[in-house]
């Protein structure tokens, strides 16, 4: 069962002018538009409660996402309004609509190996923030991480990968030296250690998600899933 925020009924929507507009056939204005999904209207704090809830139905195999995939279908065509941005690894075993146990139009995902931040994705992220009104974004890491052991890889031993993949090993390098500050395994405290600070990056990126962040229109949190277990825990 998805949350449905109180807030979804108090867009600015009253019978009268919903049927004034439609009288007059003057499309509705953005402060007057009905989302396309209400269920998705959520503050930052609900949005992650529920995240976190559909992952703990996929940790124990019962999702429930899957058997009504398609009944939205109509209200997707209307718009988007997902509840949650994830920038995600591409890692085949991650999929971040597994993973939460969502459908299509709940979560707006970005993922490139190693779940590291460029300017492509800062804008993307920016996106679902100023135009979508997304509440949350997840920065979402994994155990046993390729490009994790890349970046270990050319700093330990000074490989040189081909293509661009050595541009990859390059900006995931703070996290591996961060991580050796740590107690226990390098490879486990770098996958966190990227995800920390991505975080801390995204949370002080000018100017629109700093601003959110500081008025408390978004959250911006890290959380790194386990293979094993199909759970996700929060690191930051």
């Amino acid at each position: 069962m998805k949350l449905v925020a109180a807030s979804a009924l108090g867009l600015g929507i009253s019978g009268a002018g919903v049927a004034r507009a439609e009288e007059t056939k003057a499309p509705l204005t953005p402060s007057t538009k009905v989302p396309p999904q209400p269920e998705n209207v959520l503050t930052p704090d609900q949005a992650l409660e529920r995240l976190m809830e559909g992952n703990k139905r996929h940790g124990s195999g019962q999702s429930i996402a899957a058997l009504d995939i398609h009944t939205s279908q109509d209200a997707l065509v209307k718009g988007q309004n997902p509840y949650a941005a994830i920038l995600g690894c591409a890692d085949s075993r991650v999929g971040p609509e597994q993973c939460f146990d969502e459908a299509h139009g709940d979560l707006f995902v970005a993922r490139v190996a190693g779940n590291y931040i460029t300017v492509d994705f800062l804008a993307t992220l920016e996106y679902a923030v100023a135009v979508l009104h997304t509440p949350l974004i997840m920065v979402l890491g994994h155990e046993s991480c390729g490009a994790v052991g890349a970046a270990i890889d050319a700093i330990d031993n000074n490989k040189q990968f081909p293509g661009h993949i050595q541009a990859m090993a390059t900006a995931l390098a703070p996290a591996v030296r961060a991580a050796r500050t740590m107690p226990g395994m390098l490879y486990d405290n770098t996958v966190k250690m990227n995800v920390i600070l991505t975080v801390t990056e995204l949370k002080n990126s000018t100017p629109i998600l700093s601003r959110s962040v500081r008025e408390k229109k978004i959250r911006i949190v890290g959380g790194v899933y386990r293979l094993g277990t199909g759970m996700v825990e929060l690191v930051s």
